[in-house]
């Protein structure tokens, strides 16, 4: 048995050309002489170290293809049909639509939610509905990495940023539909933090909230990025970016223009944070006028994990993000995105025994979200009860864009006067297509006529997940989802209960 895919990917359209595979290689069990590479071994005799990473990117969610053995499915959700928590035990009280799913971030400066969600960091796609959509439904949103790369007009001088319009754009994305619920995260990996980011979106574009990234599920390094020639080279380089080999080495530089030098590639650094540096990185930022700091951090070694809790508990960190094997959206290596961390049920089983230890040590204990391939309520709601109390959200990133896609897509098509054929029967207008749009107008008036449908497609799909949770809150009848508890799963393998109790490894 196996539980990785075979040596075929949907990131490279690569096909095996036998029906018989080879489990423990993924390649055919019967290799042709004849066979002119259709499968991933043949594609790299072409590509060689191209193929590390996905060749379908562009207009793309690219995330893992392994199947798992651990997951969300290995549990049920309970039910009980006695008495309500949170509601009077009085029948028209205790109803679905009185299930609170509101949440509080952090202390100094608390977020409020509107529901147990949030939109994890992206900047691909359809980003500005994405973003929209985040401040519609109440909740936080981030801004993924290497935002200022977007922007063909930054400027930068001493290799910090002085120049990056977009960046208010992007802000204004959610901003223009706020109401008062959620927030606009900037997210910094080292290298948007040694080029000043942090201090640009918040003295020149009065962002409030910056996010560090230790890493993500898919993740594990930053991205190197093939480049096409010296020239190339040389401009990344002087940017302040690590290339690989140096275009100003002489000898390289002859080797290329005689098409004998290796492949370029531009190497995003990892980050060195240490306890102490990190701490202090903070307290610029607050003094400057940061407002809420937040984590992102993938399922690495649980040292790690606990490290960067008990980090967060001393800063101060208003969540940390945990981003499960599984997820991910973005332009990562094949097999890291296929065969790196813990999936994200692992990733609670691990964090819920640190923070009880940290409560027991009368330390602060973050928000906690975790993501990594969530789409559904179900999920949802088990990933809210098994990591309960201290796991109070789940991040949606590519269901979430996957919705706000489609939104968009359907729009320009009802533009062109065509309604999709599996529609039809749903209605044959706008109006009559997306049902929360009556709920839009209410909250913001007339203006909801001029949401982008891309907008209105993923509010819609969130809407759709909370109430859903409510659903599952009810039938347990917990009607406030602060009650949501691990009594509310069933756990149906051994794997499953020992997760559940956090005795699956050792913390």
């Amino acid at each position: 048995m196996t539980f990785s895919p075979k040596n075929e990917s949907a990131f490279n359209d690569t096909k095996m050309h036998s029906g018989k595979i080879t489990p423990c290689s993924g390649m055919c069990s019967l290799c042709s002489a004849e066979c002119a590479g259709t499968c991933e071994v043949g594609l790299s005799a072409v590509l060689g170290t191209a193929m590390v990473y996905p060749t379908n990117t562009g207009d793309n969610q690219i995330a893992s293809e392994k199947d798992n053995p651990l997951n969300y499915s290995i549990f049920n959700i309970n039910g009980r049909c006695f008495g309500a928590e949170g509601v009077a035990e009085d029948i028209d009280q205790a109803a679905i639509f009185n299930v609170k799913l509101e949440r509080v971030i952090g202390g100094n400066h608390p977020v409020k939610l509107n529901v147990p969600l949030t939109l994890p960091a992206l900047i691909k796609l359809n980003w500005r509905d994405y973003f929209s959509a985040a401040a519609m439904i109440g909740t936080v949103c981030v801004i993924g990495e290497g935002s200022s790369g977007k922007d063909p007009d930054t400027r930068y001088e001493n290799g910090k940023i002085v120049r990056f319009e977009l960046l208010n754009e992007i802000l204004d994305s959610f901003h223009r539909y706020d109401r008062g619920y959620g927030q606009i995260v900037v997210q910094c990996n080292v290298e948007d933090d040694a080029r000043g980011l942090p201090e640009y979106a918040i003295a020149q574009c009065g962002a409030k909230a910056i996010e560090f990234k230790f890493g993500q599920s898919a993740k594990g390094t930053q991205p190197v990025v093939r480049l096409r020639s010296l020239a190339e080279a040389k401009v990344k380089k002087a940017g302040g970016a690590l290339v690989h080999p140096d275009p100003d080495d002489s000898a390289v530089a002859e080797a290329a223009s005689k098409g004998r030098a290796p492949v370029f590639w531009t190497y995003g650094r990892l980050p060195m944070w240490t306890e102490a540096s990190l701490t202090k990185r903070i307290r610029e930022l607050r003094e400057l006028g940061m407002q809420n700091v937040y984590f992102k951090m993938a399922g690495f070694d649980c040292r790690d994990i606990e490290r960067v809790l008990r980090i967060a508990s001393s800063a101060e960190v208003d969540m940390v993000t945990f981003d499960g094997a599984g997820g991910g959206s973005g332009y990562s290596p094949n097999k890291m995105m296929n065969e790196f961390g813990l999936p994200a049920v692992c990733i609670e089983s691990a964090v819920v025994p640190i923070c009880r230890q940290l409560e027991a040590e009368k330390r602060n204990v973050p928000f906690i979200t975790i993501a990594g391939g969530f789409s559904s309520e179900d999920q949802v709601f088990k990933a809210l009860a098994i990591g309960a109390p201290y796991v109070k959200a789940v991040g949606l990133g590519r269901a979430a864009m996957a919705a706000a896609m489609v939104g968009d897509q359907i729009g320009k098509l009802l533009a062109d006067g065509i309604v999709p054929k599996h529609l039809e029967k749903f209605g044959s207008c706008k109006e009559e297509l997306f049902v929360e749009l009556g709920e839009l107008r209410g909250i913001y008036g007339d203006v909801a006529d001029d949401i982008p449908l891309g907008a209105v497609g993923a509010y819609s799909y969130l809407r759709k997940i909370a109430f859903g949770l409510q659903h599952f809150a009810a039938l347990n009848r917990k009607f406030d989802a602060d009650l949501i508890a691990s009594n509310d799963v069933i756990p149906l393998t051994e794997d499953a209960r020992r997760l559940l109790h956090g005795t699956w490894f050792p913390v």
